[in-house]
């Protein structure tokens, strides 16, 4: 899902918004104020209905703007890289980079976007008990009851919902299968989506009204996320032969030295390209690998003193390929650590760097983490 508006960025993350969202915040608008608030709250006019459905619209997805900024902000921690995060018609879609690293990593960024939309949901619901003026009450209560749904729909255990992604996270730990244990998830995705469509339809005919048609919808798109995660695992299994590396590495990474500064890192470099990790080298001969991550745990005022070699991984910790190299084995050097990345190295001068999100599009494989709603 790609953005037709950028937003802008939070905490370097791009935000934008697929047309779609602008059909459905009318929708939502209308129907709060036209439905559910003079339902809930009569008495209070045209105007104040109008303004609480516009806030509470406005507070739905920015709920799942931090729902997704949970994932990704967890991601970046476990070392993955962030293309964005895109608003769209079913809620939202925070892209990655690659493949998760490991079990733990993908359990972690699953329960990241869960983890907000409760503290969302007991904080609007605490509001609502606040004994807040009516119009206010009323949309705290409305959010967080939204909320709370959102928190139970996404836990169901069946991909791509969040609690679809425990799941196979669970079962890759256990048995240590990738691909097992994404089968079995996306089977139950599968099944949770044609009982969806069934109830759906049933509802539609029984009751009439878009309700049905809208559980419907959202049960086919849930049939065609599973029925993508399944094909993901089978990619690897049918074309990773016929690559080598150099048909997939970035050719001219930027990279740094070992005697810059991390003010210089900061001020002449991040604001350029945002990576999260960058090659280090010295006379074009790789000595390490340098994580952006590693400026949070420096404070700000010592960055003038501190230089990269200091804060580096080492070129012993980082894998390393060659350009010939055919993927089966890139693949097994990446997967031994998580860095998702690995240097591209022609004896010891560095050519290239090659990315587990490399390896992905090559396969056309997709790390977008989906959330409907």
């Amino acid at each position: 899902m790609r953005n037709s508006y950028t937003l802008g960025r939070i905490a370097g993350i791009e935000i934008g918004i697929n047309w779609s969202v602008l059909a459905l915040l009318a929708l939502l608008m209308w129907t709060l104020a036209s439905g559910v608030f003079p339902s809930t709250n009569p008495g209070l006019g045209d105007n104040a209905y109008f303004t609480m459905a516009v806030i509470s619209s406005l507070g739905f997805f920015a709920s799942i703007l931090l729902h997704e900024l949970g994932h990704a902000l967890q991601a970046r921690r476990d070392g993955m890289e962030i293309d964005g995060i895109t608003l769209w018609l079913f809620g939202g879609v925070a892209r990655f980079r690659g493949m998760f690293p490991t079990a733990g990593a993908e359990f972690r960024i699953a329960v990241a976007g869960p983890i907000v939309s409760l503290l969302l949901a007991g904080a609007f619901i605490g509001g609502a008990m606040a004994g807040l003026p009516e119009p206010a009450d009323a949309v705290c209560a409305w959010l967080g009851f939204t909320n709370m749904a959102l928190l139970i729909f996404n836990l169901l255990p069946a991909l791509p919902l969040d609690g679809g992604r425990m799941l196979r996270a669970a079962l890759w730990q256990w048995k240590g299968d990738l691909q097992s244990a994404t089968r079995w998830a996306a089977g139950a995705g599968r099944v949770l989506a044609i009982l969806m469509i069934v109830a759906g339809l049933a509802l539609t005919v029984m009751e009439g009204g878009i309700s049905g048609i809208w559980l419907a919808f959202i049960g086919w798109f849930l049939l065609q996320a599973a029925s993508a995660e399944a094909r993901y695992v089978s990619a690897p299994r049918t074309g990773l032969r016929a690559f080598v590396v150099r048909e997939m590495m970035v050719t001219d990474p930027v990279t740094l030295s070992p005697a810059q500064t991390l003010g210089e890192v900061s001020d002449e470099v991040l604001w350029r390209s945002r990576h999260t990790a960058y090659p280090v080298v010295r006379d074009g001969v790789a000595v390490g690998l340098f994580r952006a991550a590693a400026l949070e745990g420096v404070a700000r005022r010592h960055w003038a003193g501190e230089r990269v070699a200091d804060h580096m991984e080492p070129l012993a910790a980082v894998p390393a390929v060659g350009p010939d190299d055919e993927l089966p084995a890139a693949v097994a050097a990446l997967q031994r650590t998580p860095l998702q990345r690995a240097l591209v190295l022609d004896g010891e001068r560095l050519v290239g760097l090659l990315t587990a999100g490399d390896v992905a599009r090559a396969l056309g494989i997709t790390g977008e983490d989906a959330v409907p709603v």
